[in-house]
């Protein structure tokens, strides 16, 4: 089970709390009302507008991951904690990630026992499918659908 699906954040965006908000996410989740993936297939202009915009600035934030997974490793690795715990370790290494920053510190390079490959599956390891999947997938797909259509068809 995901953080994420346990979140405060999930449950106030399922209870219509950021009507104005979407979150991007890859193919391991389901498309949700606001929750947004890349379209599989994109067949029209639009369409593929919205992949390529969906991937630059999914981009940002998977590379951002891939330092902070660099720079601390349980990150990475995974850990079998408590929940809570767990969260607080996050929490700690995403402040500690920024004070490296504001100090100027250089991005960890690569460690020689992890290829980028199998960072890549790190990254993107954990995401299980939830209960309620089809019905909200196809929500989700028809409003994804519309945000294309009203963000992308006339560029």
């Amino acid at each position: 089970m995901t953080i994420f699906n346990n979140s405060i954040l999930r449950a106030n965006f399922e209870n219509g709390d950021y009507p104005n908000c979407i979150i991007l996410g890859d193919g391991g989740y389901g498309v949700r009302h606001y929750f947004f993936t890349p379209l599989l297939n994109p067949h029209t202009q639009e369409e593929q507008l919205y992949n390529e915009a969906h991937i630059r600035t999914r981009n940002v934030i998977e590379r951002t991951f891939g330092v902070c997974k660099r720079r601390f490793p349980v990150l990475a690795y995974g850990c079998r904690l408590k929940k809570e715990t767990v969260l607080s370790i996050i929490i700690a290494c995403a402040v500690l990630h920024n004070i490296a920053r504001q100090m100027g510190e250089d991005e960890p390079p690569l460690p020689a026992d992890i290829n980028q490959h199998e960072l890549q599956r790190l990254i993107e390891d954990g995401q299980i499918p939830e209960v309620n999947v089809i019905d909200n997938q196809r929500r989700g797909s028809e409003i994804r659908r519309n945000f294309i259509t009203n963000f992308f068809g006339n560029l």
